[in-house]
């Protein structure tokens, strides 16, 4: 057979360098498919020798997406490597800006980089299935999808000044305190976020009932679960105690997460630069689990606002009250956290310390190690310094969301290949862009989680049983 070609451009819906290949036996079956993150990784190494203060400027600068999340999670490590814990006020406007970054990055994806497959179709025209085509197609939810994430943003720009790389957190605490005008500004749209964000569980539940077939076989498989939580089990992004599930919703671990390396290792393949972190007690790959949205949700027994509470009862009852397996649902997942971190918001900025100007911790007890934790929208971000006497770190280690789910993408890719592509079926690219909505359902920052920078295609090759390449479609990043 002769190899194909198709060049869809541009579209630029998931952040990094990837590659997948389908293997077929000698029927046309799919016989193993391969998820392939290609990029180098390099930051870890890159950062020792540096100044352990100067992380949380550094870090950020992995992702243009994710720089939030490293930021906060630097300073966290940091406090622990001065001995500084952050005064109450600095930690609410550290949550604060958290909030922010999960607004804009589960609303960007949700309307943005998965609402072309959920609202125009995984079949449409993919020069149609864009940004573009859905504001053609809706252009109220789309205004009102670009206002959701301004909202996110405008908590970070006046927080940090800059709504992409924040110079905000430092060790100790924060470096501005904010302002009652401040204040008003941001509850002054808390309503109308909310409002989008409910319009966006509608749009969910209805393309669920409407597309319930697909939703019920698309990768679709038992995992452990993995995330924060709070001292009562609640839903928790930003501070808290890691909770590790099995497949069955039974507790495996709580942990604090300086302690992760007694519980995770990671394992690597000759297929990929980027490793898969899996629980040290089952070892691998029975030890394998999901973080992100769906992870968390999973593991929490409720969460602290009431309109996300809510939601979170209907979730759960999707299956039962056991964990929800289906990979579609991150989607779902992702608007009940957006719920949340919008309450939150308002939570926050009602608190009377959030307005205080006592914002840094300036006494030092250096212990020369700091491990910061958070829950990045795509799941558990963890950074870990050791730094010598003089300051200079002297190692790095970074487990980032999109590691901890290399397996659950990789075991996706092969199940939805399995299932939609058969010797009896055409190959069409509708079929092929539902493999890659596989790795989209778990918003993949590869950029972040290889620690690179890159430019950002993914390229789906189709190889026979004689190792021909019979289709290929490369979705460019220009």
């Amino acid at each position: 057979m002769g190899t194909q070609k198709i060049t869809i451009e541009p579209v630029t819906r998931i952040e990094g360098h990837a590659k997948v290949t389908v293997h077929l036996d000698e029927n046309g079956n799919v016989e193993q498919a391969y998820f392939h993150v290609n990029e180098f990784r390099g930051f870890e190494k890159f950062c020792e020798g540096r100044m352990y203060f100067e992380m949380p400027v550094i870090t950020p600068r992995i992702c243009g997406i994710c720089p939030v999340s490293h930021h906060l999670a630097a300073a966290k490590a940091c406090d622990q490597v001065v001995g500084a814990p952050p005064p109450r006020p600095a930690s609410l406007l550290r949550d604060l800006m958290h909030m922010g970054q999960v607004i804009q990055s589960h609303g960007m994806h949700f309307f943005e980089l998965a609402g072309p497959d959920l609202l125009l179709g995984f079949d449409a025209d993919p020069a149609e299935r864009n940004v573009i085509g859905l504001l053609q197609a809706n252009p109220e939810v789309a205004v009102k999808a670009v206002k959701l994430r301004k909202f996110g943003q405008e908590i970070i720009r006046v927080l940090g000044g800059r709504k992409v790389h924040p110079n905000f957190a430092v060790p100790g605490g924060v470096n501005k305190a904010l302002k009652p005008a401040e204040r008003d500004a941001i509850l002054a749209g808390v309503d109308e976020a909310i409002d989008t964000i409910q319009l966006g569980l509608s749009i969910m539940k209805a393309w669920t009932e409407k597309n319930r077939e697909d939703v019920e076989k698309f990768a679709v498989f038992p995992s452990g679960y993995f995330g924060l939580v709070t001292e009562e089990g609640g839903l928790e992004l930003y501070e808290g105690n890691c909770r590790l599930i099995d497949a069955a919703g039974r507790r495996l671990e709580e942990f604090d997460g300086r302690y992760y390396l007694d519980y995770i290792a990671e394992h690597v393949e000759d297929w990929s630069y980027l490793k898969f972190p899996y629980y040290k007690k089952l070892g691998w790959p029975d030890g394998v689990y999901r973080v992100g949205p769906l992870g968390r949700l999973n593991v929490a027994g409720k969460i602290d606002t009431p309109l996300a509470n809510e939601e979170l009862k209907t979730f759960k009852a999707l299956n039962d009250g056991r964990p929800v397996e289906n990979t579609l649902y991150y989607h779902y997942a992702r608007l009940v956290e957006t719920l949340f971190a919008t309450e939150r918001v308002r939570v926050l900025l009602d608190d009377p310390d959030v307005l205080s100007t006592d914002v840094l911790n300036t006494r030092r007890e250096y212990t020369g190690e700091g491990v910061g934790v958070i829950e990045a929208p795509r799941g558990t971000l963890f950074h870990h310094y050791w730094a010598n006497a003089n300051g200079q770190l002297e190692r790095v280690n970074l487990i980032v969301a999109t590691g901890h789910n290399n397996w659950a993408m990789s075991k996706a890719v092969d199940s939805v290949a399995k299932t939609y592509i058969n010797g009896s079926t055409e190959i069409r690219e509708g079929l092929l862009n539902r493999i890659e909505a596989a790795i989209r359902a778990h918003d993949p920052c590869l950029s972040c989680s290889t620690h690179a920078l890159g430019q950002m295609p993914i390229v789906v090759d189709v190889v026979d049983a004689g190792g021909t390449v019979v289709k290929k479609l490369k979705r460019d990043g220009r």
